[in-house]
């Protein structure tokens, strides 16, 4: 990513993203782009309308919450060049926060620079806080990778969320491979645990391709070496 993209990534991933104003809420923002160049690839309008442009956000934000409460369980594979292997992830969702739940709460919105800006709250009730509580217990290991993805079409996606998917899970594949090689000494055959969103993730449009600026809570369960197939 060229350097002016990156700043650009990082103020507006610290102008969505700030510090809880409680234990028992988690909040964040996501925006959302008026004239998506991919829009016509997926039939969607063009330029959005602010409705439009809401449900989109909307989506987002449902999304990271679910991320940062639930989280996946994972089986990642590092992949081995000179094997042959190929890398790959695959991904469980542990649970979701529904577009209906009334706890959601939208506590602002404003356009500008041809964005659409939503920031909202989200009160957790007491099973959901021990869930966060868990990820950021001392055994989940916190990194930040940036993930792309095609814009549209390539490898069967035709939505929005599997475009934003793509790149996510790219994002995720880099920060397993930062916790690898922080606690194993060589290339593993496969690692499965848990992955959860710590902060709302960012999303860009950069050279061609879709860009996801995240920041991950992982917990290694299970590392399966070479030797053990």
């Amino acid at each position: 990513m060229k350097m002016h993209a990156l700043i650009i990534f990082i103020a507006l991933y610290a102008q969505l993203n700030f510090p809880l104003f409680s234990q028992d809420d988690l909040r964040g923002g996501v925006c959302v782009e008026l004239e998506p160049v991919y829009a016509q690839f997926l039939g969607a309008p063009y330029p959005l309308d602010s409705t439009s442009a809401k449900l989109w956000a909307m989506e987002d934000a449902v999304f990271a919450f679910s991320g940062m409460i639930y989280g996946w369980s994972f089986i990642y594979e590092p992949g081995e060049r000179a094997r042959g292997l190929q890398e790959d992830l695959e991904l469980t969702a542990l649970g979701k926060v529904m577009p209906e739940d009334t706890k959601l709460e939208i506590t602002d919105v404003n356009i500008k620079d041809g964005l659409f800006y939503l920031y909202a709250d989200y009160p957790l009730d007491e099973a959901q806080k021990n869930r966060v509580v868990r990820w950021k217990s001392a055994s989940a290991f916190t990194a930040q990778a940036i993930g792309y993805g095609p814009l549209h079409g390539d490898e069967g996606i035709v939505s929005r969320e599997q475009i934003k998917e793509s790149a996510l899970r790219d994002a995720m594949k880099k920060a397993l491979r930062k916790k690898l090689r922080v606690t194993e000494r060589s290339r593993p055959r496969a690692a499965t645990g848990f992955i959860a969103l710590s902060k709302f993730p960012v999303y860009r449009m950069q050279d061609g391709l879709w860009a996801a600026s995240a920041e991950f809570r992982i917990e290694i369960t299970d590392i399966i070496p070479f030797a053990a197939y």
